[in-house]
């Protein structure tokens, strides 16, 4: 696997060298042909690594036919670029004949303005269904839905539904199952592909269908879906309204695309930076962006040092506070961290509920004591071995019991607490984690310093 990302990666290198140069000899028609021969998955990612101001330049070189295509592989930030400055006739041209779901994340991006000039240029068909799809919200089943389902009625005979599908030609893509709905479009069952076609032909949909099957409400929080989908290991699940009523599917690919996203947005959140930042965005929008968490930690960087201020008497006499003073907070940073990653990925998961909640803090309690115990007798055994002073061991070993303890309970409280408050543990607790184990660590030092060795 390695391997043949390696070879892909390489590939991908060698195109976006021989089309930059193509460019910058100014052989544009000849960019055009190499644009045109390899798959748009790879179009998406040569433009993804071009800097802005040629990548306008690439976008007009590809064949309108294939803009549709290469929107969808792109990321986010990009994608937006290039549709904000796309006339919307053209744009709306490109999303044409799109899954319902794609279209609607594509559309969700654009200013409110350009979303509804995008909508009038719009066949009615198409139109309909951004609108209902953008109705339901981002971030729910509804959002990522496709709507190109094929149903049954219950009293037919599989012999002409087999019928009806070779007349049909085709599929739509990712199909494993067929819904089967009464006359007023209530869900009722469903049947497998493999059930269809190995049931005796006179028999009727009812006989092999199966009743009260598993729904995903159209309301349902996009990460709870991929939790069900884990759980029974669907390829596809049909949605239902407050009614019952079908009003389309969820395929195992929009699964994915949920699954890869919420591991970028934790990979991202922890340094505060977009989901799907465009690493060639302009600078001063990069320097924007990045400048609030930079922000946020001087903030936090600050207090840490006011704390610090509050013993300057105390620095001041015994100047090897000052050396030793780090230690306490990194170690407790470190610490606390471990435990927040953990109990994030367990939220993630599903693991983490109010049920088991208490035992978790109070596990996360006891390993901060254990590992308080051992890294305490650990580091006073080497400054007073260092420094000659058993006293100054002591009040080390202390601090970083305390603030190893602090660590643990704020790893495994934080993200319990922000997630009830609606504040994604993610993005800001890693910051005020930090802040927490900084403060307590210098405190506990200091405080314990001022308080026995002067």
């Amino acid at each position: 696997m390695k391997e043949q990302s390696k070879i892909e990666q390489e590939y991908v290198t060698t195109q976006l060298d021989a089309i930059n140069e193509a460019l910058s000899n100014g052989l544009f028609v000849h960019v055009r042909k190499m644009l045109h021969s390899i798959p748009p998955a790879d179009v998406a990612l040569l433009l993804e690594s071009t800097p802005v101001r040629n990548r306008s330049l690439l976008w007009k070189l590809i064949d309108t036919d294939y803009h549709g295509d290469v929107l969808e592989e792109l990321s986010e930030d990009v994608r937006n670029g290039i549709m904000r400055e796309m006339v919307p006739e053209k744009l709306a041209d490109a999303l044409e004949d799109m899954d319902t779901d794609d279209l609607a994340e594509m559309l969700h991006g654009l200013p409110d303005r350009v979303v509804q000039d995008v909508l009038e240029s719009m066949d009615s068909m198409d139109r309909a269904r951004a609108e209902q799809a953008l109705s339901y919200g981002e971030g729910t089943a509804g959002f990522i839905m496709n709507t190109d389902t094929i149903t049954l009625r219950p009293e037919v005979s599989v012999e002409v539904i087999l019928r009806y599908l070779r007349l049909k030609q085709e599929l739509p893509e990712d199909t494993d199952m067929l819904y089967v709905t009464n006359r007023y479009d209530k869900l009722i069952g469903t049947v497998s592909l493999t059930s269809l076609i190995t049931a005796a032909p006179e028999i009727s949909v009812e006989e092999i269908m199966e009743e009260e099957p598993e729904v995903i409400k159209v309301d349902m929080d996009e990460t709870e879906v991929a939790k069900l989908f884990e759980r029974h290991n669907w390829l596809s699940a049909p949605v239902v309204d407050a009614n019952n009523q079908l009003v389309g599917r969820i395929t195992i690919d929009d699964v994915v695309d949920i699954i890869r996203e919420e591991a970028e947005h934790s990979m991202m959140s922890m340094a505060g930076l977009e989901d799907e930042e465009d690493t060639f965005a302009p600078v001063l929008k990069s320097t924007q962006r990045r400048s609030i968490w930079l922000g946020v930690n001087l903030f936090t960087a600050l207090m840490a040092a006011m704390v610090s201020d509050l013993f300057e008497a105390t620095l001041s006499q015994l100047a090897v506070l000052a050396i030793l003073n780090t230690i306490v907070p990194s170690m407790g940073g470190v610490a606390g961290n471990q435990t927040l990653t953990l109990v994030i990925r367990g939220m993630a998961l599903g693991h983490v509920s109010a049920s088991n909640s208490r035992w978790l803090i109070s596990k996360e309690l006891a390993i901060g004591f254990l590992n308080g115990v051992i890294w305490a007798v650990l580091i006073a055994s080497v400054v007073a071995l260092w420094k000659q002073d058993y006293m100054l061991g002591l009040v080390i070993a202390f601090a970083m019991l305390v603030n190893m303890i602090a660590a643990g309970l704020s790893g495994v409280i934080l993200p319990i607490v922000m997630k009830k408050l609606k504040i994604d543990p993610a993005l800001a607790g890693s910051v005020i984690l930090t802040t927490i184990t900084d403060v307590v660590g210098i405190f506990a030092f200091l405080g314990t310093a001022t308080w026995l060795l002067l």
